[in-house]
């Protein structure tokens, strides 16, 4: 089961985070900096995988990333995940980002982090995977977000009785 996913920048800083289990704030906050610490100071020729700490859930929890130019990828699992597998699944969540975004960057997450939210929650729902075809998360994302405009245009072309 995916435990979380997590986006944040070469600085440490948060640009997504969702967790599949409950987790108070603090926690958060402190498994995010203890992620950052951990995969930050790897050099980019070692592999993806580390083995999660007590904070993270002990030696059955597994932390899998990628580096994108300034943006860390990472995905925390329990040990029935497959690291090669989660690997792939943040390849096909950061194509789908950069089908809808257009050479996705770090601004898009921050000024479109409902988009980004919505494109991960057609790959990743309650930490289990729901789709891993590129186009049919690109259609998705695209068909909800025309719904979206279609009733906020809708609503807002209704006159008011006043």
């Amino acid at each position: 089961m995916i435990k979380s996913v997590l986006i944040f920048n070469n600085h440490g800083n948060p640009r997504l985070t969702k967790f599949y289990q409950p987790i108070d704030i603090a926690t958060q906050q402190a498994l995010i900096k203890e992620i950052f610490n951990l995969i930050s100071k790897r050099p980019d020729t070692v592999c993806n995988f580390l083995e999660g700490s007590q904070m993270l859930g002990g030696q059955d929890t597994r932390v899998i990333y990628r580096h994108y130019a300034t943006l860390y990828f990472v995905f925390v699992v329990d040990e029935s995940e497959s690291e090669l597998g989660i690997l792939d699944l943040i390849q096909v969540f950061v194509e789908s980002l950069d089908r809808c975004f257009e050479n996705v960057c770090e601004l898009d997450l921050i000024f479109h982090f409902k988009e980004v939210h919505d494109i991960l929650a057609e790959v990743v729902t309650g930490g289990m995977v729901l789709e891993t075809d590129i186009a049919e998360i690109v259609v998705a994302v695209q068909d909800a977000g025309k719904l979206a405009k279609k009733t906020t245009t809708g609503l807002l072309a209704q006159k008011s009785p006043f």
